[in-house]
């Protein structure tokens, strides 16, 4: 089975008939057309998956995460469903028949559909992931790209083609992206920045199409702090819904329950997690416990043994010292030091290291 992509952006193409936006305006010089694809040349695919009944030799098995298409050789091609028919519901598939698909399609606007196609078993580690879907609400197709590449997907664009292979994976599209898919190693990311610098938006983005994954929170509870309420129940709601939680400030316990149980993980984040130990400790207090000090030390010296041995993909938050206000206190300028030293330490034991700015991502060297 071959797929050939004549558009490949969402409804309205990329860019938008006269939209001069700055993500428009980059994407000007190689425009995407909405979705639209030929199969074998004889099945069309449009932004509902095959449009009309399919040719002899092919068959269209209509499921609630899209629509499966299978060809003569076999191959099975699911187009999940786009952004605007994709309901929370979704998320429990379990309803591929015969097991996995060889290539999905699935909308850039929702890749935790990735990571629930993945949970549910229909799409394994020979399985492609094809992104689709584009549009200004990307800043640019080369973000586009940079965060297929994060989900272990091919971001095509017009003109591309690809190969679906039946019980294997798809051939790459021209210019072969790069593949992840879940990890079979240890990789930790440590993402950076200040206060609204996107750091946390980034940390989730990169675990979305993970089948499994444990969220550790370090901050306070938010009861009796509305504004703090408000800030955990946006975190929350951005989340797929069958992502676990864990609370605490065993964070290395936490980390090494999630190694057992074979989950991505994601910590938010270190410089709440460094201010509740040093308050477990009493290091915030006027005149600190003898040994507070080592206490914390032992503390953060547990936690980067269990960074360094957890088995898979692992993802923290922290706080970039000098990018938000220090009480003007002795302890407040202990809590900045230790920080500092805590995240030069996470950084060198991680595969990447990322800086958020306004949004924006940098990767440091």
């Amino acid at each position: 089975m071959r797929i050939r992509f004549t558009g490949t952006a969402g409804a309205v193409g990329w860019p938008a008939p006269g939209c001069r936006c700055a993500s428009c305006n980059r994407a000007a010089d190689a425009p995407r057309r909405p979705l639209e694809a030929l199969v074998d040349g004889v099945v069309p695919i449009g932004p509902s998956g095959p449009s009309g009944a399919p040719p002899a030799g092919y068959r269209a098995v209509p499921l609630s995460c899209g629509t499966l298409l299978e060809g003569p050789d076999g191959a099975r091609l699911l187009c999940a469903a786009p952004a605007e028919e994709a309901g929370s519901g979704l998320l429990g598939l379990s309803d591929v028949p015969g097991g996995r698909a060889d290539l999905a399609l699935v909308d850039a606007a929702r890749p935790e559909l990735i990571g629930a196609l993945r949970r549910s078993g229909a799409l394994d580690a020979r399985s492609g992931v094809a992104v689709v879907g584009g549009g200004h609400g990307v800043h640019s197709p080369a973000e586009f790209a940079r965060r297929a590449a994060l989900w272990g997907a091919a971001a095509v664009a017009d003109g591309d083609a690809l190969d679906v292979l039946p019980g294997g994976s798809a051939g790459e599209a021209p210019g072969g992206r790069p593949e992840r898919g879940v990890t079979a190693r240890p990789h930790r990311v440590l993402v950076t920045g200040g206060a609204r610098s996107g750091k946390s938006a980034e940390a989730e983005r990169r675990l979305l199409a993970e089948p499994e994954v444990v969220y550790v929170a370090t901050g306070p509870a938010p009861e009796g702090d509305a504004d703090w309420a408000a800030r955990v129940a946006a975190h929350r709601g951005r989340r797929p819904p069958w992502w676990g939680t864990e609370e605490t400030l065993d964070a290395a316990g936490a980390l090494d329950r999630a190694a057992a149980s074979g989950s991505a993980v994601l910590l938010d984040c270190a410089g709440t997690w460094l201010a509740g130990v040093m308050g477990e400790c009493g290091m915030w207090e006027e005149a600190p416990p003898a040994g507070a000090e080592r206490a914390v030390e032992e503390r953060t010296a547990g936690l980067l043994a269990a960074w360094d041995r957890f088995p898979g993909l692992l993802v923290a938050v922290t706080n970039e010292v000098g990018s938000g206000v220090v009480p003007a206190t002795r302890s407040g300028g202990l809590f900045r030091d230790l920080l500092g030293r805590l995240n030069q330490r996470l950084a060198a034991a991680s595969e990447e290291v990322l800086l958020a700015a306004a949004g924006r991502i940098t990767e440091l060297p």
